[in-house]
């Protein structure tokens, strides 16, 4: 992870982080400051980005001065939750590839272009020739479902998503080359490392220390899950991304029992509103 522990974070990315995490919960106003204060961002810079977020409909207060996730933010929610059935998307690879075939589509719109490039890249895609995209065929269900989840992610309808088999010794050759399987083994390996040394000396921090440093340490985890390409064996090590993946879990859980522990410290006028725990993400 290459994320820095005294980096800056958005108040925007910050409180939809904290309401994201509240889940059916409402987020009291006092947390979402102290979790401001926690990053260096004053009470009134948190409570005008609430307005804004409310003023977009990604948020909406409640008649008990708590905020909850507008009716916006909620394909963003099942997105972002989307990282925790990493393994259970996987299944067992048939030696062929999923391709997408995006010559019909426009280049011209750049904003439709990224939105395009991101749902392949999200699903691990590589582009082997100029708007030709290929993986492996061992994520979800079927490809039909692949094509589904494409197009959830902003994948034009008119892109041609289909199977892909029998290609020649120098094709296949240069279908490995785009992923270096070395690389994302080396990066599985060093996350899970860190992220074990970062909690055995966890509990010696502050707690707000702990929490803003999971707060990053996590985040960049969930991250380098969320955009790995997920690629059977032997492109990669599965035992290793295995424990990465359980590594990441069992981060996410520590910090919000970090998250808990801070807001207990908290006095808030409502003790009957339920602690709204940070995901670390």
């Amino acid at each position: 992870m290459h994320s820095s522990l005294d980096a800056k974070v958005q108040p925007k990315h910050l409180l939809l982080e904290l309401l994201l995490a509240s889940g059916d919960d409402a987020l009291p106003v006092s947390h979402a400051v102290a979790a401001g204060a926690v990053f260096g961002i004053s009470e009134n810079h948190v409570r005008v980005t609430l307005a804004r977020l409310a003023a977009q409909d990604m948020a909406q207060a409640t008649e008990r001065g708590a905020w909850r996730l507008g009716p916006t933010a909620q394909s963003l929610a099942q997105d972002v939750s989307h990282w925790r059935s990493t393994a259970e998307r996987l299944r067992p690879w048939n030696g062929q590839y999923v391709a997408v075939h995006c010559g019909a589509l426009a280049r011209s719109d750049r904003a439709a272009t990224r939105q395009r490039e991101r749902a392949l890249h999200l699903l691990g895609f590589a582009e082997l020739q100029r708007d030709f995209w290929l993986r492996p065929d061992n994520i979800e269900a079927d490809i039909a479902a692949i094509r589904a989840r494409l197009h959830a992610l902003g994948l034009e309808a008119q892109a041609v998503v289909c199977g892909c088999t029998s290609l020649d010794a120098a094709t296949e050759a240069a279908v490995d080359a785009l992923w270096d399987g070395v690389a994302l083994n080396q990066g599985y390996r060093a996350t899970q490392e860190q992220l074990q040394r970062w909690l055995d000396g966890a509990a010696r921090l502050p707690i707000d220390q702990a929490a803003r440093e999971s707060f990053f340490l996590g985040g960049a985890a969930i991250r380098q899950l969320v955009y790995d390409p997920l690629l059977p064996e032997p492109m990669v090590d599965g035992a290793l991304r295995a424990a990465f993946i359980d590594s990441v879990h069992a981060f996410d859980a520590a910090g919000r029992a970090i998250w808990d522990r801070f807001y207990d410290t908290l006095s808030t006028p409502d003790t009957t509103t339920r602690k709204a725990r940070l995901r670390v993400a």
